[in-house]
């Protein structure tokens, strides 16, 4: 069985203009988020470690990422997701 070799990242996805904003949160603003919401890590949407924004952003499992997206129609929007390993 031959194992996949490790594919080098020479395009920042980040650093595409469709590509919204993709921040890892520290632990003291990972608490303050879950306080705020009444949540548990394993209620926010999910993220693949392997997706190309969270592999940019440096993620790892169990990582919170703050996703901010600009809309037209609803101006700056926040979304937060849990990094998971499937």
């Amino acid at each position: 069985m031959s194992e996949e070799p490790e594919t080098v990242q020479v395009f920042n996805v980040l650093n595409h203009e469709l590509v919204p904003v993709h921040e890892v949160l520290d632990e003291d603003e990972a608490k303050a988020l879950m306080a705020r919401y009444g949540v548990k890590e394993d209620q926010l949407p999910k993220i693949q470690v392997a997706d190309p924004a969270a592999r940019a952003a440096g993620a790892r499992p169990g990582d919170i990422i703050r996703v901010v997206r600009m809309s037209p129609t609803a101006g700056k929007a926040v979304a937060y997701r849990f990094v998971v390993e499937y």
